[in-house]
């Protein structure tokens, strides 16, 4: 997993807006100011071939693609959580796991722009 999560944590940096920073034994990925992935760093999460990623809400065809994915546990999920965990099985499972990180990372993009408009929003009413 250390060879993965470093292939992993290589391509999310590349990406546009992208910062990271260690918590909580994780290398936590943000867009702009949103964070969207935790990568094992000394600590793994669910099983050790783990990461987390954050979707704030997920919209009915992305449930249905989740609960289809043998990666993804909606089962050991509390109500309400917005972290997924997403457990590589293979090299193979590296193509899925960046898809769903690129999802996260989309919609860390549209959390940030929210953000900024209810901010905006604050300062002229």
């Amino acid at each position: 997993m250390k060879q993965w999560s470093a292939m992993l944590g290589q391509e999310l940096g590349g990406w546009p807006d992208v910062s990271s920073r260690p918590m909580f034994g994780f290398l936590s990925f943000y867009r702009k100011n949103a964070i969207f992935a935790a990568l094992p760093y000394t600590r793994g999460v669910g099983t050790p071939n783990s990461f987390m990623f954050r979707l704030v809400s997920m919209a009915d065809e992305l449930r249905e693609k989740a609960e289809q994915s043998r990666q993804i546990r909606l089962e050991e999920r509390s109500p309400g959580a917005k972290w997924y965990i997403f457990e590589l099985r293979s090299a193979d499972d590296l193509r899925d796991a960046l898809w769903w990180l690129n999802q996260a990372y989309e919609a860390a993009g549209e959390s940030d722009k929210h953000k900024i408009l209810r901010a905006k929003r604050g300062r002229s009413g």
